[in-house]
């Protein structure tokens, strides 16, 4: 299940590998395809990979350039020993992706077999742990939660804190599900709003099918502790102290969750539960007693919330929830103060700080991450790189204690030659390759959106010169529209008339090209998980420098989920005391 650990000279060894790769074809990972025609993308390959890739179909660009796992290629001519050395590279360098039981890679849009009888209900996830959560994300908290459970059991910690946890799926499956004591932080206060309503609910769902039923065997499992919700942006500059002094406060005992509401209502207590404190204990002894087969305190249940909602003459409703709950540092772990630290798809700067948490924390015991959004992740050349999540109240009482970027984060990667990942070569390393390879082999109509963008692209330089590569919005089913009505659509989203004449012969030329346009997309597609295997290197590395191990997994199936790697690192025993 665990990518094989590498020592230290092994990992350095691959991250020169790396760069001196991504080196040598940045002009290629740093292109944006929309630029193929204005910027005459094509041309600067070399003639010889233009006439080995020029007529290809979609099926053999596949086949021949981008999966990993075809044994025997056949190839309508003779390709120059560069690109075959690119390719190898490109293949061999990468971590591997495919999870146990996953599909491979020509799988394509197959979904993993917890799907096989319903599409959108995981048979490995209860129901109470399905409403409100699309399927990728049953996929993802099931695996996820389960893994986690094991290394809290290994860890002898049963503390969980969740970082940028969300409306809180998967720390409800944490705490209800695999009965860990559960803190998720989250900076959107409309999402901690909604986690705190999915409890209520899935509490309610529990208690109503215990009183229905004496069948106690058809629930998922007894209900494990509450979890605590805590507004808070984890400021990436700030020392691990302050983060614990976050998870200390409540969801929003200081942060407030804003709701519409008529003016001037009266003041109102809502239990979190629907139940007095009282009447929650009964209803937890009662779980308890229909569920004689599971082991759980019902003291790890006492946790009950009230919502004091004061409206004022504006209209907004400011709630402010009092959890009666046992904080991060005392939270029932059988090692006073310790927990295990994950972050499911934490964005940007936030999954390299979590590590930096996990290397100078002595609470933090293990850590697992999964990161998503590299390119807005900082870096020397680029530190606040667009797209950032800004905190929305102050944060100027938090001293800026450390000024590390995102990446590299690593003393070796840093010191590299050609170490440096531009913002466009991060962004694609969030494409999803298998998701692409399906669209080749059905040789489907999306794959001319990106010639058509390219060809809007020019346009628009042919009227405005300064203009370059505005944001077009989505303009839906564009792969089922002629040009012409794409232009139509979309010009008008970047301030150009709907009517703007072109020249229809020098875009039916451009449209010919379309061919080259997806092939050389797939070059660009090729480098992506060489990008993201250094940035995960470089977050290995990072913890190698400082005495700690950690292994990589690919933990979902990578055709359902594209980022799908889990960095997972354990304190030596040494260091937990």
């Amino acid at each position: 299940m665990f990518v094989a650990a590498f020592s230290e000279q092994e990992q350095r060894e691959l991250a020169e590998k790396l760069t001196a790769v991504l080196s040598a074809y940045r002009h290629i990972s740093d292109s944006y395809i929309i630029e193929f025609f204005s910027e005459s993308l094509w041309d600067t390959l070399p003639v010889s990979w233009q006439d080995a890739l020029g007529d290809l179909t979609p099926p053999q660009i596949a086949d021949l350039l981008l999966d990993k796992e075809i044994k025997d290629r056949r190839y309508p001519s003779v390709w120059p020993l560069s690109l075959l050395a690119l390719r190898t590279a490109a293949h061999v360098l990468s971590f591997p992706r495919k999870a146990p039981g996953g599909h491979g890679q020509d799988t394509g849009a197959a979904v993993p077999e917890e799907f096989q009888s319903n599409q959108s209900q995981s048979s490995l996830l209860g129901h109470i742990f399905r409403k409100h959560v699309k399927p990728k994300k049953q996929h993802e908290i099931c695996r996820l939660g389960t893994l986690v459970k094991n290394l809290c059991d290994q860890a002898n910690c049963s503390c969980v804190v969740d970082v940028g946890s969300g409306q809180g799926h998967l720390t409800r499956f944490l705490s209800f599900g695999l009965c860990l004591d559960v803190t998720g932080i989250e900076a959107d206060p409309n999402l901690v709003s909604m986690a705190t309503k999915f409890d209520r609910q899935l509490l309610l769902t529990l208690t109503k099918e215990n009183q229905k039923s004496e069948n106690t065997q058809s629930l998922h499992s007894a209900p494990g502790p509450s979890p605590r919700h805590v507004v808070g942006w984890v400021n990436p500059k700030a020392s691990w102290d302050v983060f614990i002094q976050q998870l200390g406060v409540t969801a929003t005992e200081s942060d407030s969750i804003g709701a519409i509401s008529g003016p001037y209502e009266k003041k109102q207590r809502v239990e979190e539960l629907y139940l007095e404190p009282h009447s929650y204990q009964t209803k937890a002894e009662e779980l308890q007693n229909t569920l004689p087969t599971q082991k759980t305190d019902i003291n790890t249940l006492d946790c009950v919330a009230q919502i004091n909602t004061v409206v004022f003459p504006s209209g907004i409703a400011t709630e402010k929830l009092t959890c009666k709950t046992i904080p991060v540092t005392d939270c029932g772990a059988k090692k006073t103060g310790s927990f295990v630290l994950t972050g499911l798809h934490a964005c940007g700067d936030l999954s390299s700080t979590l590590l930096r948490h996990f290397a100078t924390c002595p609470h933090i015991q293990v850590i697992t991450s999964v990161a998503c959004c590299y390119m807005k992740i900082s870096t020397e050349e680029n530190p606040n790189p667009p797209g950032v999540f800004q905190p929305p109240f102050s944060s100027g009482t938090v001293a800026d204690s450390c000024s590390e970027y995102g990446y590299p984060m690593s003393d070796w990667v840093r010191g590299l030659p050609g170490h440096q990942l531009s913002y466009k070569a991060r962004e694609g390393a969030c494409h999803a390759i298998e998701d692409y390879l399906h669209r080749l082999r059905e040789e489907s109509s999306l794959l001319r959106t990106h010639c058509y963008r390219a060809i809007l692209e020019s346009i628009i330089r042919a009227e405005r010169p300064d203009m370059r590569r505005p944001g077009v919005q989505t303009v839906k089913k564009a792969h089922l529209l002629s040009f012409s009505e794409y232009a139509r659509l979309a010009l008008p989203r970047v301030g150009l008339p709907a009517d703007l004449p072109f020249d229809p012969v020098g875009v039916d030329a451009m449209l010919a090209h379309q061919g080259k346009v997806v092939a050389y997309f797939s070059l660009v597609l090729l480098l992506a998980p060489v990008v993201e295997t250094l940035v995960l290197l470089d977050r290995m590395i990072f913890l190698q420098e400082r005495g700690f191990q950690s292994k990589l997994i690919p933990l979902f199936d990578a055709a359902f989920s594209p980022r799908n790697l889990v960095l997972v690192s354990v304190k030596p025993k040494e260091a937990q005391s």
